[in-house]
């Protein structure tokens, strides 16, 4: 099977034969290859991190984004010391404006294309939405939905020119409607439709677009939403790296999405057999038992 590192090697350019005796030699300019990473956001902790390690090691050169540049700096050292490409490293914060700007503008000087996009980056918070603080919330729109859409169709162009792909992370909780949780589970659906629909207007293009819906995931997500593992944590819990992995597979293979873990693939199957009002007071009932 090939590597991602071996595909580029047979896109590379060949030296052309020389000309029949009496025919003049064309001479060609020299061909400029942009080198091609692969942007993944909230890399600096959890799921993003797992991620960078693993299209590191399937040979993609990375550029990395996230709040907390130490910890950025920390694995682009870790993925360097292994021997791989040293990721561009682009500390940002995506709920502040003109976040994406300056992540394409980083991207530019280093002279580099996006051939996969990987949107990681989210956060939740736990609590009636009534009472939670609206410009929190107004910051988790603008992370789980605003920067993923805008990168999203930023890069798109770079993406299709290089046939790559499109990697957002959505949520098991995107199938759901989300009392005390309900601008967080919003969001998820937001980003399960619009990558259903952008994997359909891609797709002629040879672009791969999944969508990533894990469920509860040992990670900093619980303690910044405020959240306190319940039971749903205990069936549907699957590692960070595992769930990575499962993604990238995924993602290489075209799947529309991935659901990481037998608990998980069954949460739609077992939506279809209740009443969306019975839903609803069950994962009230669920969220709420968190508090």
């Amino acid at each position: 099977m090939l590597t991602h590192a071996d595909l580029h090697a047979n896109r590379a350019a060949r030296t052309p034969s020389p000309a029949p005796p009496g025919r003049k030699q064309l001479i060609q300019e020299p061909l400029t290859v942009t080198e091609r990473v692969t942007l993944i956001t909230g890399a600096s902790a959890g799921i993003g991190a797992e991620l960078a390690r693993v299209f590191a090691a399937n040979g993609h050169r990375l550029a990395i984004s996230g709040r907390r540049e130490d910890r950025l700096a920390s694995l682009a050292s870790e993925i360097a010391a292994s021997g791989k490409a040293a990721p561009i490293v682009i500390p940002c914060d995506l709920e502040q404006q003109g976040a994406t700007d300056r992540i394409a503008a980083a991207l530019a000087a280093a002279g580099v294309e996006v051939e996969y996009m990987v949107n990681n980056a989210g956060f939740g918070l736990f609590g009636a939405s009534n009472t939670l603080d609206r410009a929190a919330q107004l910051g988790m729109i603008a992370v789980n939905v605003q920067a993923l859409t805008d990168l999203s169709l930023r890069f798109s162009d770079s993406v299709i020119r290089h046939r790559g792909g499109i990697l957002n992370v959505a949520s098991v909780a995107g199938f759901l409607p989300g009392p005390g949780m309900a601008v967080y589970y919003a969001s998820k659906a937001y980003v399960l439709s619009f990558t259903e629909a952008l994997r359909g207007e891609l797709a002629p293009h040879g672009v791969r677009v999944t969508a990533l819906c894990p469920g509860p995931v040992p990670s900093e997500f619980q303690t910044r939403a405020g959240i306190k593992p319940g039971i749903d944590s205990v069936v549907l819990n699957v590692s960070p790296a595992d769930v990575a992995k499962e993604a990238y597979r995924g993602l290489m293979a075209n799947r529309r999405a991935v659901l990481p873990g037998l608990g998980v693939k069954m949460v739609p199957f077992l939506l279809r057999f209740f009443p969306r009002g019975f839903i609803l007071a069950a994962v009230g009932r669920l969220q709420l038992g968190k508090r």
